[in-house]
């Protein structure tokens, strides 16, 4: 199944993608008790929201043996985390802001896990059944800044670094996904979520014993190989298989 939350008719609603470009309307908590009711849309006639409201977004750092290898950096040990605000978040079809404090913004793709259940000190084998699904994530990093700063905070969380979407997909084996990144329709990231050093079940793990996790949390994996610099007036592609498409256009911040 695919979720996502979307805006119509000045109401905010969650949905169901049903074959074709069919939205069915759903009713009540999708991390719990929900159901689906006889409303239609279709996906031309609502505005995508982020498929979820975390309380926070942990991303991984250098998480691709593809990755790692391609700036010749020493495989880690354990998960390298950080954290992006939820204040960073933004839907499909929204705009990428190029903040003026930056003069180098990069692309990431990433595949994010949608936390169910409240867990904490869980074990990998007990991690997927606290899991509602997965999406797209683009983790867009202000380089130059993070060179600067040495460490990653402001980098990562400046407003509309966190493209998130289009659907939440239930039904997914994430340890060997397909993941793509094109640049104005010039593919520039194409691994596979098999490439991962620590998968899914390992990451959540690792993050729930330092930290509660909350239904809506989300969980960005890492990105492969291929980063590379975004411009203002560039059109961003996120493909997951299983997913779909996350776009986003690139606008400068205004004066």
């Amino acid at each position: 199944m695919k979720y996502l939350r979307f805006y119509q008719n000045g109401n905010i609603r969650y949905g169901l993608l049903e074959k074709g470009n069919i939205v069915r309307e759903v009713v009540g908590d999708i991390f719990n008790n929900h159901k689906t009711i006889e409303k239609e849309y279709s996906l031309s006639e609502i505005t995508f929201l982020p498929p979820c409201i975390p309380t926070k977004i942990i991303a991984v750092g250098l998480n691709y043996f593809d990755h790692a290898n391609e700036f010749q950096m020493k495989i880690p040990d354990e998960p390298l985390i950080f954290m992006k605000p939820p204040s960073t978040l933004i839907a499909h079809n929204d705009n990428i802001i190029y903040p003026k404090m930056s003069k180098q913004l990069d692309y990431e793709a990433e595949l994010a896990v949608i936390i169910k259940n409240r867990i904490k000190n869980i074990e990998p084998e007990d991690v997927f059944k606290s899991i509602l699904g997965y999406t797209c994530f683009n983790d867009v990093t202000a380089r130059d800044l993070q060179k600067k700063d040495e460490q990653w905070t402001r980098a990562k969380s400046f407003d509309t670094f966190a493209p998130i979407g289009p659907f939440i997909s239930t039904e997914l084996n994430p340890d060997n996904l397909q993941i793509k990144l094109y640049k104005n329709g010039q593919l520039m990231q194409n691994s596979s979520t098999g490439n991962m050093i620590f998968k899914v079940d390992k990451i959540v793990s690792f993050i729930s014993k330092i930290m509660t996790l909350f239904p809506g949390d989300i969980i960005a994996t890492g990105t492969p190989s291929g980063v590379g610099p975004l411009e203002a007036g560039d059109i961003v592609e996120v493909e997951i298989e299983g997913i779909g498409i996350l776009k986003n256009n690139v606008f400068l911040e205004k004066e």
